[in-house]
């Protein structure tokens, strides 16, 4: 049986933010069963955690879903951003894009996506408002475990 996993976090992450705990995290995931994860890919956190998994993903069978809530999401993205997203995306097994262009709530409708279809939900969250809180909160509301970074 498939067991999955979205991520959600903060697109602003602290100079001290650990990303080895975050691929160590992952791979615990990973060693658990877990092989289906759900991006959001937003700056920050979901990049992050996609760059953890692409490595990961050399080693363990993981199937990765890219959950873009509009297309062109990265337009605003720095240059550097641009790239980093466009290379993650390689690694992502499906790209599913939730509207055509920007719409309000649209960000939110993704977080819903993604914790709809997940058995679990990597979180860093560490502020009470803000599209991570929303989907931790939504999560818990639906008892979808939410594992806290």
């Amino acid at each position: 049986m498939r067991k999955s996993c979205a991520l959600t976090g903060h697109r602003s992450l602290p100079e001290t933010f650990d990303a080895n705990a975050v691929y160590d995290r992952l791979e615990e995931l990973i060693k658990d069963g877990c092989d289906t994860f759900f991006c959001g890919m937003a700056q920050g956190f979901d990049l992050l955690a996609l760059e953890c998994l692409a490595d990961l993903k050399k080693k363990y069978p993981v199937f990765i879903e890219a959950c873009i809530p509009f297309e062109g999401q990265e337009r605003n993205y720095s240059e550097e951003e641009k790239q980093k997203y466009n290379r993650l995306l390689d690694w992502c097994d499906r790209k599913t894009v939730l509207y055509e262009t920007y719409c309000r709530g649209c960000f939110l409708a993704r977080d819903r996506y993604m914790a709809d279809c997940a058995d679990v939900v990597l979180a860093y969250c560490v502020k009470e408002t803000g599209g991570t809180a929303y989907t931790v909160r939504y999560a818990e509301k639906k008892q979808i475990p939410v594992i806290r970074l």
